[in-house]
Protein backbone atom coordinates (compact mmCIF):
# COMPACT_ATOMS: atom_id res chain seq x y z
CA UNK A 1 0.00 0.00 0.00
CA UNK A 2 1.19 3.77 -1.13
CA UNK A 3 0.35 7.12 0.28
CA UNK A 4 -0.27 9.54 -2.28
CA UNK A 5 -1.56 13.29 -3.37
CA UNK A 6 -4.26 13.67 -5.84
CA UNK A 7 -4.83 17.29 -7.45
CA UNK A 8 -8.01 17.14 -9.49
CA UNK A 9 -6.59 19.98 -12.44
CA UNK A 10 -9.33 20.29 -14.91
CA UNK A 11 -13.26 18.66 -14.66
CA UNK A 12 -16.10 19.04 -17.08
CA UNK A 13 -18.74 17.59 -18.49
CA UNK A 14 -19.32 16.57 -21.97
CA UNK A 15 -21.79 14.62 -24.21
CA UNK A 16 -19.42 13.33 -26.95
CA UNK A 17 -16.55 11.39 -26.38
CA UNK A 18 -12.95 12.46 -27.93
CA UNK A 19 -12.41 10.40 -30.92
CA UNK A 20 -15.94 8.24 -31.00
CA UNK A 21 -17.24 9.91 -34.73
CA UNK A 22 -14.22 9.94 -36.45
CA UNK A 23 -14.52 10.58 -40.24
CA UNK A 24 -13.58 6.60 -41.16
CA UNK A 25 -16.54 5.72 -38.50
CA UNK A 26 -19.07 8.17 -40.13
CA UNK A 27 -18.44 7.33 -43.93
CA UNK A 28 -18.66 3.59 -42.49
CA UNK A 29 -22.09 3.94 -41.64
CA UNK A 30 -23.29 5.95 -44.48
CA UNK A 31 -22.22 2.95 -46.53
CA UNK A 32 -24.46 0.90 -43.94
CA UNK A 33 -27.26 3.36 -44.89
CA UNK A 34 -26.48 3.12 -49.05
CA UNK A 35 -25.53 6.42 -49.26
CA UNK A 36 -24.11 7.03 -52.68
CA UNK A 37 -20.50 7.97 -52.49
CA UNK A 38 -19.85 9.08 -48.95
CA UNK A 39 -16.83 9.24 -49.30
CA UNK A 40 -17.20 12.82 -51.69
CA UNK A 41 -18.79 14.64 -49.04
CA UNK A 42 -17.13 17.44 -47.05
CA UNK A 43 -15.08 16.57 -44.40
CA UNK A 44 -17.27 19.28 -42.22
CA UNK A 45 -20.43 17.76 -43.71
CA UNK A 46 -20.10 14.28 -42.68
CA UNK A 47 -21.42 13.91 -39.72
CA UNK A 48 -24.69 16.24 -40.44
CA UNK A 49 -24.85 13.95 -43.55
CA UNK A 50 -24.93 10.98 -41.67
CA UNK A 51 -27.65 12.30 -38.77
CA UNK A 52 -30.02 13.77 -41.40
CA UNK A 53 -29.35 9.98 -42.85
CA UNK A 54 -30.42 8.22 -40.10
CA UNK A 55 -33.53 10.52 -39.33
CA UNK A 56 -34.69 8.35 -42.86
CA UNK A 57 -35.36 5.51 -40.65
CA UNK A 58 -37.87 5.18 -37.59
CA UNK A 59 -35.75 5.43 -34.22
CA UNK A 60 -35.57 1.63 -34.06
CA UNK A 61 -34.61 1.14 -37.60
CA UNK A 62 -31.96 3.71 -36.93
CA UNK A 63 -30.49 2.43 -33.52
CA UNK A 64 -29.94 -1.12 -34.94
CA UNK A 65 -28.01 0.14 -37.97
CA UNK A 66 -25.39 2.15 -35.46
CA UNK A 67 -25.33 -0.81 -33.26
CA UNK A 68 -24.90 -3.31 -36.13
CA UNK A 69 -21.25 -0.75 -36.71
CA UNK A 70 -20.54 -0.37 -33.15
CA UNK A 71 -20.98 -3.56 -31.46
CA UNK A 72 -20.78 -6.14 -34.15
CA UNK A 73 -19.58 -9.26 -33.11
CA UNK A 74 -19.58 -8.99 -30.20
CA UNK A 75 -23.54 -9.62 -29.31
CA UNK A 76 -25.71 -12.04 -31.03
CA UNK A 77 -27.88 -9.94 -33.66
CA UNK A 78 -31.37 -11.26 -31.36
CA UNK A 79 -29.26 -9.24 -28.17
CA UNK A 80 -28.53 -6.22 -30.98
CA UNK A 81 -32.10 -5.93 -31.65
CA UNK A 82 -33.31 -6.04 -28.32
CA UNK A 83 -30.64 -3.27 -27.84
CA UNK A 84 -32.15 -1.06 -30.54
CA UNK A 85 -35.59 -1.02 -28.77
CA UNK A 86 -34.29 -0.36 -25.11
CA UNK A 87 -31.85 2.17 -26.30
CA UNK A 88 -34.87 4.46 -27.18
CA UNK A 89 -35.48 4.40 -23.39
CA UNK A 90 -33.21 3.30 -21.02
CA UNK A 91 -29.16 4.70 -20.56
CA UNK A 92 -27.49 1.19 -21.71
CA UNK A 93 -24.20 2.75 -21.14
CA UNK A 94 -24.66 2.77 -17.42
CA UNK A 95 -27.50 -0.46 -17.49
CA UNK A 96 -26.29 -2.95 -19.66
CA UNK A 97 -24.31 -5.60 -17.82
CA UNK A 98 -21.13 -5.90 -19.88
CA UNK A 99 -19.43 -3.05 -18.87
CA UNK A 100 -16.65 -3.48 -22.54
CA UNK A 101 -19.54 -2.22 -23.86
CA UNK A 102 -20.28 1.09 -22.25
CA UNK A 103 -18.72 3.07 -24.46
CA UNK A 104 -19.69 2.00 -27.25
CA UNK A 105 -23.57 1.98 -26.25
CA UNK A 106 -22.35 5.78 -24.68
CA UNK A 107 -21.24 6.60 -28.35
CA UNK A 108 -24.48 4.91 -30.41
CA UNK A 109 -26.62 6.71 -27.88
CA UNK A 110 -25.12 9.88 -28.27
CA UNK A 111 -25.47 9.61 -32.14
CA UNK A 112 -28.79 8.59 -32.20
CA UNK A 113 -29.84 11.67 -29.32
CA UNK A 114 -28.63 14.62 -31.78
CA UNK A 115 -29.82 12.72 -35.06
CA UNK A 116 -33.39 12.90 -33.43
CA UNK A 117 -33.48 15.67 -31.42
CA UNK A 118 -33.65 14.07 -28.17
CA UNK A 119 -35.70 10.85 -28.74
CA UNK A 120 -32.75 8.93 -27.09
CA UNK A 121 -31.52 9.32 -23.78
CA UNK A 122 -29.58 12.41 -23.58
CA UNK A 123 -25.33 10.88 -23.15
CA UNK A 124 -23.56 12.29 -19.74
CA UNK A 125 -19.96 11.54 -19.71
CA UNK A 126 -16.72 13.72 -17.47
CA UNK A 127 -13.43 14.49 -18.53
CA UNK A 128 -11.02 15.38 -15.99
CA UNK A 129 -7.33 15.75 -15.34
CA UNK A 130 -5.76 13.90 -12.15
CA UNK A 131 -2.30 14.64 -11.23
CA UNK A 132 -0.97 11.74 -8.87
CA UNK A 133 2.11 12.53 -6.39
CA UNK A 134 4.20 9.90 -4.74
CA UNK A 135 5.78 6.21 -5.70
CA UNK A 136 4.04 6.24 -9.13
CA UNK A 137 5.72 3.14 -10.61
CA UNK A 138 2.73 1.13 -9.61
CA UNK A 139 1.22 2.78 -12.59
CA UNK A 140 4.02 1.53 -14.88
CA UNK A 141 1.83 -1.76 -16.20
CA UNK A 142 -1.69 -1.57 -15.96
CA UNK A 143 -2.37 1.61 -14.36
CA UNK A 144 -6.22 1.43 -14.43
CA UNK A 145 -6.71 -0.30 -10.99
CA UNK A 146 -4.68 1.50 -8.79
CA UNK A 147 -5.86 4.71 -10.04
CA UNK A 148 -9.63 3.59 -10.28
CA UNK A 149 -8.70 2.84 -5.97
CA UNK A 150 -7.47 6.40 -5.86
CA UNK A 151 -10.49 7.80 -7.55
CA UNK A 152 -12.69 6.21 -4.85
CA UNK A 153 -10.62 7.24 -1.98
CA UNK A 154 -11.77 10.67 -3.45
CA UNK A 155 -15.68 9.62 -3.47
CA UNK A 156 -18.32 9.47 -0.81
CA UNK A 157 -18.70 5.85 0.71
CA UNK A 158 -22.22 6.16 -0.66
CA UNK A 159 -20.64 6.13 -4.27
CA UNK A 160 -21.57 4.07 -7.12
CA UNK A 161 -17.93 2.52 -7.00
CA UNK A 162 -17.99 1.62 -3.62
CA UNK A 163 -21.17 0.23 -3.54
CA UNK A 164 -20.27 -2.07 -5.82
CA UNK A 165 -16.79 -2.98 -6.09
CA UNK A 166 -15.67 -2.68 -2.29
CA UNK A 167 -14.10 -6.00 -2.19
CA UNK A 168 -12.00 -5.32 -5.53
CA UNK A 169 -10.94 -2.19 -4.14
CA UNK A 170 -9.56 -3.56 -1.13
CA UNK A 171 -8.67 -7.00 -3.13
CA UNK A 172 -6.03 -7.70 -5.43
CA UNK A 173 -7.62 -8.02 -8.16
CA UNK A 174 -9.55 -4.70 -9.74
CA UNK A 175 -10.19 -6.09 -13.69
CA UNK A 176 -13.30 -3.66 -13.98
CA UNK A 177 -11.20 -0.72 -13.46
CA UNK A 178 -10.39 -1.36 -17.10
CA UNK A 179 -13.41 -0.42 -18.50
CA UNK A 180 -14.77 2.04 -15.58
CA UNK A 181 -11.82 4.29 -17.32
CA UNK A 182 -13.13 4.59 -20.80
CA UNK A 183 -10.17 6.48 -21.66
CA UNK A 184 -6.76 6.88 -20.06
CA UNK A 185 -3.89 9.03 -21.02
CA UNK A 186 -0.48 9.85 -19.76
CA UNK A 187 -0.18 13.68 -19.91
CA UNK A 188 3.32 13.76 -18.43
CA UNK A 189 5.10 12.28 -15.81
CA UNK A 190 8.11 12.49 -13.64
CA UNK A 191 10.69 10.16 -11.06
CA UNK A 192 7.58 11.16 -8.13
CA UNK A 193 4.56 12.81 -10.25
CA UNK A 194 2.79 11.36 -12.74
CA UNK A 195 -0.86 13.83 -14.63
CA UNK A 196 -3.58 11.64 -16.65
CA UNK A 197 -6.89 12.86 -18.46
CA UNK A 198 -10.00 10.67 -17.83
CA UNK A 199 -12.43 10.01 -19.79
CA UNK A 200 -15.29 8.00 -18.05
CA UNK A 201 -19.31 7.92 -17.59
CA UNK A 202 -21.08 10.51 -15.45
CA UNK A 203 -22.52 7.36 -13.90
CA UNK A 204 -19.51 6.25 -12.62
CA UNK A 205 -17.41 9.37 -12.15
CA UNK A 206 -18.96 12.79 -12.06
CA UNK A 207 -18.38 13.00 -7.79
CA UNK A 208 -14.57 13.38 -8.45
CA UNK A 209 -15.57 16.96 -9.08
CA UNK A 210 -15.94 17.77 -5.54
CA UNK A 211 -12.91 16.48 -4.76
CA UNK A 212 -9.92 18.62 -5.51
CA UNK A 213 -6.60 18.12 -3.40
CA UNK A 214 -6.69 14.91 -1.16
CA UNK A 215 -4.41 12.24 0.45
CA UNK A 216 -5.13 8.45 -0.13
CA UNK A 217 -3.37 4.88 -0.33
CA UNK A 218 -3.82 3.12 -2.93
CA UNK A 219 -2.16 -0.22 -4.53
CA UNK A 220 -1.64 -2.44 -7.40
CA UNK A 221 -3.33 -5.38 -9.15
CA UNK A 222 -1.59 -8.75 -7.94
CA UNK A 223 -0.77 -10.24 -11.59
CA UNK A 224 -1.36 -13.84 -11.12
CA UNK A 225 2.03 -15.88 -11.99
CA UNK A 226 0.97 -17.30 -15.51
CA UNK A 227 3.56 -20.66 -14.61
CA UNK A 228 2.04 -21.84 -11.18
Amino acid sequence: MSQFKINILSFEQIKELPGSWEKNDLVNLLNAMDYDNPTEIKDSELKEMCMMSLTDYEPEEAAKIVLDYTIAGRLTEGQIENLSHEILTEKLWEEYPELPLHPDLYRSTQLLYDAFNGKFPRAEAVQFTIEINGDVTIFEENPEAPIVRLLAAGMSDRSLIHRLFSDQLAGDLFAEARDILWQLKKVSGGENSVTYEIVSSAYWLDEIKYADSYDAESHADVIPNEEE
